[in-house]
């Protein structure tokens, strides 16, 4: 799988050369494409998992970066963009964008106006772009890969105190994503997921902060 994807990110590399403030990415996860750089804006389509995309370039900080998949423009989170650095892949970051080529670019109508306009959404630019106020005081996201097997983790700290973290780990054809959330009072709740490529089939079980817990299991 990992000699796949550099390969497969290495002929991405050498098509988009030609290009501009291009470059080529992959997407690490099933991902919405958003209209601007915010989570406000509306969903222009999913970007797969594994999809090749195009980077045109990113925010100052790194934080959103706006895409190509095929003939569709968007905006992503960084953390979803996976180029080839020293000869392997590995998730951009603000200290990695500039020594793959990843410029600063910004946002405007320009922008909406150029790819938008054929969307029902098109006419409510005057909502845009919108204020957000932070929810989140840290974030974190690491990504390893050795032998065949991957292992994600994403980390979480809430403006009031409450935290969630995310671990996925795929093996031989087995993967297992656990999500814990706690929030601000203490309460817990998780979302376990099981997934066999062999059977082809996943569970999932979610447990309330009450402690109540309910499994569903998923076949092809």
């Amino acid at each position: 799988m990992f000699r796949k994807l550099l390969l497969t990110l290495a002929m991405l590399a050498g098509m988009t050369s030609v290009a501009a403030a291009a470059t080529a990415a992959i997407a690490t996860g099933n991902v919405n494409l958003r209209a601007g750089p915010s989570t406000a804006y509306p969903v222009v389509t999913v970007v797969p998992a594994g999809a090749r995309i195009i980077t045109y370039g990113c925010l100052d900080g790194y934080s959103w970066c706006d895409i190509g998949l095929g003939t569709t423009r968007g905006w992503v989170s960084a953390s979803y963009i996976q180029v080839v650095y020293r000869g392997a892949p590995v998730v951009l970051t603000p200290a990695l964008a500039p020594r793959v080529g990843v410029v600063v670019v910004g946002y405007n109508r320009a922008y909406w106006d150029r790819y938008y306009v054929r969307y029902p959404w098109y006419p409510t630019w005057r909502y845009y772009p919108p204020v957000v106020a932070p929810r989140i005081n840290s974030f974190d996201r690491t990504v390893e890969c050795a032998n065949g097997a991957c292992t994600a983790t994403r980390s979480t700290t809430g403006i009031h105190g409450g935290t969630a973290t995310h671990n996925r780990s795929c093996s031989n054809g087995e993967c297992t994503a656990t999500r814990e959330v706690v929030g601000p009072r203490g309460n817990t709740a998780s979302r376990v997921r099981n997934c066999s490529r062999a059977e082809q089939s996943c569970a999932v079980t979610r447990t309330g902060p009450r402690g109540n817990s309910h499994t569903r299991f998923f076949e092809r």
